[in-house]
């Protein structure tokens, strides 16, 4: 990377350009971890008592989290509705970035995108809400299915984690279907013929040619997907029923509601070291490097 923008920026302005990417990981990234670290290390203590005998780094609130049940089960359901998500999302998203990068016309791809585009000029809470209105219990969707003879009573959407399934596909559909669109682009459509002229079906197609060329467009799209999504925070508390809590809504509860602040970097960092394995594990199951992925 340094070598690259060497030759093509020149010395100092790759010394500028690699100094100020410098400073931004160190401010932005590496300094907020560490505090949120060192706040999990130190037991809350009254004004008074810090700095005192009893600041010292201990695993007490780490602990606490291991010991609660109820703590440890929304964490777990957390990371495995966030896999459906990304599971979720990426099902929605192939066909789509697929018919934009090889079946659509230009005029088709870029009214389609456009179509994608629009609704996220809208704020997220929003757009959110917008989702609680049609999955009311008197909404739009119940009277549609109503009137249509479908049900006979409604359906209760949001006693549960349907709402908050399908308004984290819709919230983050554009961060999997850009990283595919822009994989499955690239692909020489030569191939695509080739196969079918030899006699591949379509799935055969796609196993074998498509997939395997999108393999970096589909890593990124499950990273950021499943990281986007166990990090929400606004959508499972507009669309999520009191039984379907998010571990974010756990930590902010330390953070605000119990002004816990070295409880909730504890369960922040967890969460965190989730993250950074689940991204560990994509990129060993598609065969990537970060490379791949910065592409």
């Amino acid at each position: 990377m340094w070598r690259q923008l060497l030759d093509r920026f020149g010395l100092p302005v790759a010394f500028a350009i690699v100094g100020v990417m410098g400073v931004w990981l160190i401010l932005m990234v590496l300094l907020p971890q560490w505090q949120m670290i060192d706040y999990s290390l130190h037991p809350s203590l009254l004004p008074a008592e810090r700095g005192g005998e009893k600041d010292v780094w201990t695993l007490t609130n780490y602990l606490t989290f291991f010991r609660n049940d109820i703590h440890l089960a929304i964490f777990f359901k957390t990371i495995w509705s966030s896999v459906l998500v990304t599971a979720l999302t990426l099902m929605v998203s192939y066909p789509l970035a697929y018919y934009l990068a090889k079946v659509a016309t230009p005029g088709q791809a870029a009214l389609c995108l456009l179509l994608l585009i629009i609704p996220f000029w809208i704020n997220e809470i929003l757009r959110t809400f917008a989702w609680y209105i049609i999955f009311a219990f008197r909404g739009p969707l119940n009277e549609l299915l109503f009137a249509l003879g479908l049900i006979d009573r409604p359906i209760r959407f949001l006693n549960g984690d349907t709402g908050v399934l399908v308004g984290m596909v819709y919230a983050y559909i554009l961060f999997m279907v850009f990283p595919l669109y822009n994989a499955i682009e690239s692909l020489d459509g030569n191939q695509i013929r080739a196969a079918r002229d030899l006699g591949a079906g379509w799935i055969r197609t796609h196993r074998r040619i498509v997939v395997p060329h999108a393999k970096p467009g589909i890593a990124t799209g499950c990273i950021m997907t499943f990281m986007l999504a166990a990090g929400s925070y606004a959508v499972p508390s507009l669309l999520g029923s009191p039984g379907s809590r998010w571990f974010t809504q756990i930590i902010y509860n330390w953070f605000f509601e119990g002004g816990d602040w070295n409880q909730g970097a504890a369960y922040a960092f967890l969460l965190l070291a989730l993250c950074i394995l689940f991204v560990t594990l994509i990129m060993r199951i598609f065969k990537v490097g970060l490379g791949d992925i910065a592409k």
